[in-house]
């Protein structure tokens, strides 16, 4: 039998394989491709959370299902109603809404005072007992009222509900809202006020929900605020400064230096988003930002 090869023979198995090579290689490119689609592994320092409100063409459900994908272990301003759907998923409620009086009829005037504690009474025990620890409050509107009496009334109605706060692990978290561009008469709109109500109350069970965007706003600083007060702060809030939107390159603040002051007070709470999107993938855009936060 002879050892020579035809030169078609050859030609064959070269042809062979370099089909086998561009078979691998090709298999190989669809890999990284695939893989380079896949979320980014989050760091774990920060637990990631979205306001439900900003994304109100996308169902809740949707949301859940999304949301291990975009690295979100919570949903923000969801009612009680909602807890069923976050329980199918697996996902947590970050912060639980519904008080009577929304932002502007809140604590700091007296006659508020018994709806807004008969709303506590009910959601305290059925927010504890869905394993959820965070339920938001407002201060109401200032209409003339001084910054002392505001306290000294807040106090009053606070002290009403903490008892069953501490009782149940619950976590009552009165938001810092800016009153120059959203939200125009607001009276818990810096953080000075809010950490003075804190004191005042004296319970670890009543806290503040920082909102960074709205602080930008109202008072800068956020770095030298976080560090000092971080004991009176429960949850945070994002949102780009301008406009509240992305928190990306488009706007002031730059998120990573504010999430590493945050994970340096040893904060273990959530950090949920709270922009409203632009672009047509609202969930890309989302992801994009719990990335930036994932210090």
């Amino acid at each position: 039998m002879s050892n020579v090869i035809s030169r078609r023979q050859a030609l064959q198995s070269i042809a062979g394989v370099s089909a086998a090579l561009a078979t691998t290689s090709l298999l190989s490119t669809r890999i990284e491709a695939a893989e380079a689609m896949l979320p980014e592994k989050l760091k774990g320092r920060i637990h990631h959370s979205a306001c439900k409100w900003c994304y109100k063409d996308i169902p809740l459900e949707t949301l859940c299902q999304n949301a291990e994908r975009i690295g979100l272990a919570a949903i923000d301003l969801l009612d009680i109603a909602d807890f069923p759907t976050l329980k199918k998923y697996g996902v947590a409620c970050g912060m639980v809404w519904g008080v009577p009086g929304g932002i502007t009829k809140g604590l700091n005037r007296v006659e508020h005072h018994d709806a807004i504690v008969a709303y506590f009474e009910d959601a305290i025990p059925k927010t504890a007992a869905a394993g959820f620890t965070n339920i938001i409050c407002f201060s109401g509107n200032r209409g003339g009222m001084s910054n002392d009496e505001g306290i000294h009334n807040c106090t009053i109605g606070l002290k009403r509900i903490t008892p069953l706060a501490e009782k149940h692990g619950i976590n009552i978290c009165m938001e810092l809202l800016n009153s120059k561009v959203d939200h125009h008469d607001y009276m818990c709109d810096r953080t000075p006020w809010g950490v003075e109500l804190c004191k005042s109350v004296g319970s670890e069970r009543f806290k503040l929900l920082y909102d960074i965007y709205h602080m930008q706003i109202m008072e800068g600083d956020m770095i030298r605020t976080i560090r000092d007060n971080h004991q009176y702060i429960a949850h945070y809030h994002t949102g780009g400064v301008p406009g509240r939107h992305e928190i990306d390159n488009s706007q002031e603040i730059y998120y990573p230096a504010v999430m590493e002051a945050i994970v340096a007070t040893g904060f273990k709470g959530f950090v949920a988003q709270e922009f409203i999107p632009t672009k047509t993938d609202k969930l890309a855009s989302l992801s994009a930002a719990v990335r930036i936060c994932d210090v």
